[in-house]
């Protein structure tokens, strides 16, 4: 029931990781850096990892928010009895 609840709430982030791995190891394979010198880019796991966090960060931009109630202090109440101590 835990694994259920885990998979329909970050299975977007998870889905984004995972293009996002692909698309990294897809980008080492063809553009790569051959010389080592570049830190994303020169090793597959690298680039995939990176790419893969990326890709997790972009895609949890789409998932839809839990509704969340905020409890604000400041009701119109309290703001005139600060309004009453300031003023005097």
């Amino acid at each position: 029931m835990m694994i259920k609840k885990l998979v329909k709430q970050f299975w977007l982030p998870a889905a984004g990781a995972l293009v996002g791995a692909l698309a990294g190891y897809l980008y080492w394979k063809n553009v790569g850096c051959d010389s080592g010198t570049c830190m994303i880019t020169s090793k597959p796991v690298n680039s995939t990892l990176y790419f893969a966090m990326m890709g997790a960060i972009l895609f949890s931009m789409f998932q839809p928010n839990a509704k969340k109630q905020t409890n604000f202090s400041n009701t119109p109440e309290d703001s005139t009895s600060e309004n009453k101590a300031a003023a005097k």
